[in-house]
């Protein structure tokens, strides 16, 4: 699954939660569970998201939501590190955006 965000720098709590389908209180449990996500936090307590999070947050959704996995056995998969995996995932999203646009353009002719 590739959430379709607007390419932005920082993305907030509400917008990852609607992307995802899932609730608020979901993204800050698994922020309690995986390390992994650190979201930057204003004075204000609110999250602040990256784009590297949301990628983060999409192998989770995907080990949970689409495989089937326990927590522990999403931590042990985070684990295995595969170092073009990010960098594939942020090619991947910006293609699928171009694509997207691309189509809306040719429907516009």
């Amino acid at each position: 699954m590739l959430v379709n965000l607007p390419d932005k720098r920082y993305y907030s709590i509400g917008e990852i939660a609607k992307a995802f389908n899932v609730n608020t209180s979901l993204l800050r449990f698994w922020e309690k569970e995986f390390k992994e996500i650190q979201p930057k936090k204003k004075q204000s307590g609110a999250r602040k998201y990256t784009p590297q999070d949301v990628i983060i947050i999409e192998k989770i959704y995907y080990l949970v939501k689409e495989k089937g996995l326990t927590i522990e056995g999403t931590k042990k998969q985070l684990k295995i590190k595969n170092p073009s995996d990010s960098n594939n995932q942020i090619i991947i999203q910006k293609l699928e955006k171009l694509k997207a646009d691309l189509l809306m353009l040719k429907e516009k002719l």
